[in-house]
């Protein structure tokens, strides 16, 4: 056996044991519950005390599943800030480590989704992007409640599960077609929160006569000086309850 044959076999095993708890995560799930499954399996395999994943687009990421009310608020936090580690994953299509939210670089970085995200008890933030070398469709997050570094066995297991999260979030809309009709629902929810933010944005252009980018950052300003998420202001816009041109 050469010397490196250990531990490239070593390797395999965590890959494995990986593989098999995600398999056994999802056992009998419905497409809507996969993305919460697979959440749960992250925090299971993980030094970590939460995960949610997200679809990132042109506007706003949208929220597919989440381990526990915590990690998903923290997701949307971000999405209301435009700012933080998923966000940067998204854009570079690389991993983000935010190991310490309480101190350092991490907060000068992100200062005020440190805040916030502190205020809530998550000190370290590990965001995976999902998708290829090429595009990335989202990112899985990881909230961990004490500052710290994840292991190369750790990370090389993130990626992992990572990988099978891409793979499962991609096959979702097959899935859906050939399965029960009740899952419509979910795929429907979750357009609808993106058509709602397009919508709104749109509406804002029209009535303050600016750019797209300019009136998603006012979306999102008003969402975070009202300590709202920016789904629900959308929403607002949306239904003729708020106006930015009367503010």
């Amino acid at each position: 056996m050469r010397p490196n044959d250990d531990h490239h076999d070593g390797r395999g095993r965590e890959r494995a044991g990986a593989a098999d708890a995600i398999a056994e995560g999802v056992r009998g799930a419905g497409p809507g519950e996969i993305p919460a499954r697979l959440c749960d399996v992250a925090v299971e395999l993980l030094p970590v005390t939460g995960a949610s994943v997200s679809l990132h687009s042109d506007g706003m990421p949208v929220q597919l599943g989440a381990s526990s009310a915590q990690a998903a608020y923290v997701t949307e936090i971000q999405a209301t800030l435009g700012d933080g580690p998923c966000q940067s994953a998204a854009q570079s299509g690389a991993p983000v480590l935010a190991r310490d939210l309480t101190a350092g670089q991490d907060v000068l970085r992100w200062p005020v989704f440190a805040q916030q995200a502190t205020a809530v008890g998550v000190r370290a933030v590990y965001s995976m992007p999902l998708g290829n070398d090429t595009v990335c469709v989202g990112t899985l997050d990881l909230y961990r409640d004490t500052p710290g570094d994840l292991t190369e066995r750790d990370l090389r297991t993130a990626r992992v599960v990572a990988g099978m999260m891409t793979v499962a979030l991609m096959a979702l809309p097959r899935m859906e077609e050939a399965g029960d009709p009740g899952d419509e629902r979910w795929l429907s929810g979750l357009a609808t929160d993106q058509d709602q933010v397009y919508q709104a944005t749109g509406m804002i252009m029209a009535q303050l006569g600016v750019g797209t980018d300019e009136a998603l950052a006012r979306l999102r300003a008003h969402a975070f000086a009202q300590a709202r998420m920016a789904v629900d202001v959308a929403r607002d816009v949306v239904e003729h309850r708020l106006r930015f041109d009367v503010e």
